[in-house]
């Protein structure tokens, strides 16, 4: 491991150079980005001094993202989790909580199935157990080209390997679309989840409608539900991000109810 005096650590995992942000003390508490983002967005959705003062925050950028490499080029979500699990190793981590921002929450559907014992409590944010027809024609649209100079600009202050890492990940949506057996968690498999779960989704997400989140609560064992109203895709940036905050981690912590869903 290699660590900078900005907390920033990389670690050769299954081929890639990891980087993740690790800071505070406490229980362990792994910030999983969604797709396009990176470690650093967790600035805008938790208060990361306070936060570092109950748990030891584990912030990874996720293959090809942010500072982290793929050589091979290919990426899916379960080969994410896997890295993810190969960095916690690293780190000496067995068990740990978890919040995960749509690619994240879908990286966390298959830590919490693939080795259900680490994981002690997770929260999803705009998950989904599949891809559904409407986000996949919404994935097929997504490309490289016709990209402004300002989407440019923010998206290298993200990304800082270059812009074939950009173009990559601008290309992946269409590759996602096309794929079936990636996500692909049936009410059954979802059941063998063991960790406490809070299911959180806005009421108008274009990509996975509530309904999703439904079944999702429905198969796994000990879940609740939380549907943002007037709230689209990665509702909690906005002007639900101090009660999402709030009631993600009174959840994580164990003070949330798991019989009924969340209200604010």
């Amino acid at each position: 491991m290699e660590t900078s005096p900005d907390v920033g650590r990389a670690a050769r995992v299954n081929g890639i150079d990891m980087y993740c942000e690790v800071r505070g003390e406490g229980p362990p508490l792994v910030l999983l980005h969604g797709f396009t983002g990176s470690s650093g967005d967790w600035a805008h959705v938790f208060d990361l001094a306070e936060l570092g003062r109950d748990h030891t925050i584990i912030a990874p950028d996720l293959r090809g993202h942010g500072r982290s490499t793929n050589p091979a080029g290919s990426l899916t979500i379960r080969q994410c989790a896997l890295d993810v699990f190969a960095l916690l190793d690293a780190l000496g981590v067995t068990t740990f909580r978890a919040v995960g921002l749509s690619f994240g929450a879908k990286c966390l559907l298959h830590l919490a199935t693939q080795q259900p014992d680490r994981v002690e409590s997770m929260v999803l944010v705009s998950a989904t157990p599949y891809f559904p027809e409407q986000a996949r024609a919404i994935m097929r649209q997504v490309t490289d080209e016709g990209r402004s100079a300002e989407e440019w600009e923010e998206t290298r202050r993200r990304h800082t390997l270059g812009d074939a890492q950009i173009r990559a990940l601008w290309r992946q949506p269409r590759r996602f679309a096309a794929s079936h057996d990636d996500m692909s968690f049936t009410p059954p498999f979802l059941a063998t989840i063991t960790a406490r779960t809070m299911i959180v989704n806005g009421d108008r997400d274009p990509l996975y409608p509530p309904e999703i989140a439904l079944e999702m609560h429905r198969a796994i064992p000990r879940s609740c539900l939380w549907i943002l109203p007037d709230s689209g895709h990665t509702p909690v940036f906005g002007a639900w991000k101090e009660p999402f905050a709030r009631a993600a981690l009174a959840f994580l912590r164990g003070e949330g109810g798991e019989q009924a869903a969340i209200r604010e």
